[in-house]
């Protein structure tokens, strides 16, 4: 296989963009990651969203893509995966590129969620997991999570968890694509209601529409092209859709797998990360991401964060713009957030929330429950 590199990228501010439609968003970002790798075209489109047809009522979006971007003529694929919908579009580009099958592709991912109610978004997000059995029984992904969090307390204890949204909202605080670009403390977080007890309201992700985009390229291209590159290794990993039918709810063998073997494929050790998005829908799973893939022993994650390791100036910074929590969550789009978020980083781009020199950065994005994990490696070309 060939090597693969992120050479643009570009996205739009999260928010609640009443003015713009779902495609429009899109194009956008698409847009402004083509011409930050100086190019023209693209050999392919791959298109991740997961709601378009239930909040939009609309398909077809490769198509659409390619026309808004006026990249009409190349073949255009929408991929969806859930939560992780945005880091399968990645992998199917990174694939293309690597089987030497393309020299350019553009992936995208966005979202539009607040066309729905909240209601609405909960409903799409229970479609993650299996329709007659826990959204029959309405086990939808917020209770879910309050379970494996009680699951969590019961063994562990919960010291930390919360500090997860208050890591987030540091880093975001003035980043201006961020959806929630402030500090929030502790004790706001601790004061917030109960969503699913004790899952509560400030400990995950809002609802906001974005979208985000990257440009892969071969090797060859590569070295044509002027602006930064970053080489990218991806994975990706599957377990039991239901937590509470794996040998243990509270480790992802997913993210355990898919990290290891992007690490593996990149020829990085864990102690060679410089940092880590991850995937905080809610505040136990940024842990339970940290503790399935080894950056954590298990039931400590959350005194890591009280000392202080996640922050930027920390041994392992996470979240580096804000993270699900605070730079937003808008499904499809997250994981090339993550991504360009991480392409930003290596290329020391990213301004205020610069980090000393990085080497590489993980991230991690999640469907469902754990249901599967995809990881992308960067690393600095």
């Amino acid at each position: 296989m060939g090597r693969v590199f992120v050479a643009g990228a570009g996205f739009t501010k999260v928010a609640e963009h009443w003015d713009k439609s779902l495609e429009q968003l899109m194009a956008e970002a698409a847009v402004k990651a083509v011409d930050g790798a100086g190019i023209s075209s693209v050999n392919s489109i791959y298109v991740g969203n997961a709601l378009s047809e239930f909040l939009q009522e609309q398909s077809n979006l490769g198509a659409i893509i390619a026309e808004e971007s006026g990249l009409v003529g190349a073949p255009a694929f929408r991929v969806e995966a859930a939560e992780a919908s945005g880091a399968a579009a990645l992998y199917a580009g990174f694939c293309e590129v690597a089987s030497g099958m393309a020299d350019a592709v553009l992936v995208v991912g966005g979202e539009k969620l607040s066309d729905g109610l909240a209601e609405e978004v909960s409903s799409g997000l229970m479609m993650g997991g299996r329709a007659w059995y826990e959204g029959f029984i309405g086990a939808e992904f917020y209770s879910l999570n309050a379970l494996l969090y009680k699951l969590y307390a019961r063994r562990f204890g919960d010291e930390g968890i919360p500090m997860f949204p208050v890591i987030s909202h540091e880093h975001a605080d003035g980043v201006s694509h961020a959806q929630y670009p402030f500090k929030l403390s502790l004790e706001k977080v601790l004061s917030s209601p109960f969503l699913a007890e004790p899952l509560r309201r400030l400990e995950v992700s809002g609802i906001g529409d974005g979208a985000a985009a990257v440009i892969l390229v071969g090797e060859d291209l590569a070295a044509k092209l002027k602006s930064p590159k970053a080489q990218l290794y991806v994975s990706a990993a599957t377990d039991y859709l239901s937590p509470f039918e794996r040998e243990d709810p509270l480790r992802f063998q997913s993210v355990a797998l898919a990290v290891s073997q992007v690490l593996d494929r990149a020829g990085v050790d864990r102690g060679e990360i410089s940092f880590i998005e991850l995937h905080d829908a809610t505040s136990i799973m940024a842990a339970l991401c940290l503790e399935s893939s080894g950056f954590s022993p298990p039931g400590n994650a959350g005194k890591l964060a009280m000392k202080g390791e996640f922050e930027l100036s920390g041994s392992l910074p996470c979240n580096t713009f804000g993270g699900l929590k605070a730079r937003g969550h808008p499904l499809g789009a997250t994981a090339i957030y993550q991504v360009a978020e991480s392409y930003l980083q290596l290329a020391e781009r990213a301004g205020r929330n610069q980090l000393d020199s990085p080497r590489a950065g993980l991230a991690l994005s999640i469907g469902g429950v754990g249901a599967e994990a995809y990881a992308s490696l960067l690393k600095r070309a």
